[in-house]
């Protein structure tokens, strides 16, 4: 598949995998930002993508951001609707403790395109039963629980 892809200045990147068989590309700032701990930004990327009908795009933290900064996607995962034509932004958050500087470049999240169907949803008197039932929101706890 091909992804049309526009940029609003010809040095910014295209999305791009770091290595094959990678399941998404990277995306880069086409501006320099400083977020403080706490702080949100949307980014700008600089292009804009054209997702074809029955697919979606999605934006994902770089764990390396995550994990070494604090610094993620603050929507995670963002969405890219196939019907979107505008300039891609990134929502970031600094979660650290430090200022985290972003310069022009600089890769700050990853755009994964995956395949999704438009079901029709239907209004009945009430849903089948499960083994699960309505319990989430932690409902299985917290610890691994070993069986013999």
């Amino acid at each position: 598949m091909k992804i049309p892809v526009t940029r609003q200045d010809p040095t910014y990147s295209i999305p791009a995998r770091a290595r094959s068989g990678d399941a998404g590309v990277d995306l880069a700032a086409s501006v320099a930002v400083e977020i403080a701990p706490g702080e949100r930004a949307l980014v700008p990327t600089g292009i804009a993508v054209a997702i074809p009908d029955g697919f979606a795009g999605f934006v994902l933290p770089r764990s390396g951001l995550a994990v070494n900064h604090g610094v993620t996607v603050i929507n995670a995962p963002g969405l890219i609707d196939s019907g979107y034509r505008g300039e891609v932004k990134v929502g970031i958050v600094n979660h650290g403790d430090t200022r985290f500087e972003i310069s022009v470049g600089d890769r700050i999240a990853q755009l994964v395109v995956m395949a999704v169907v438009s079901p029709e949803y239907v209004e009945v008197e009430e849903l089948d039963t499960t083994s699960r039932g309505t319990g989430g929101f932690g409902s299985t706890g917290v610890g691994f629980q070993q069986t013999t």
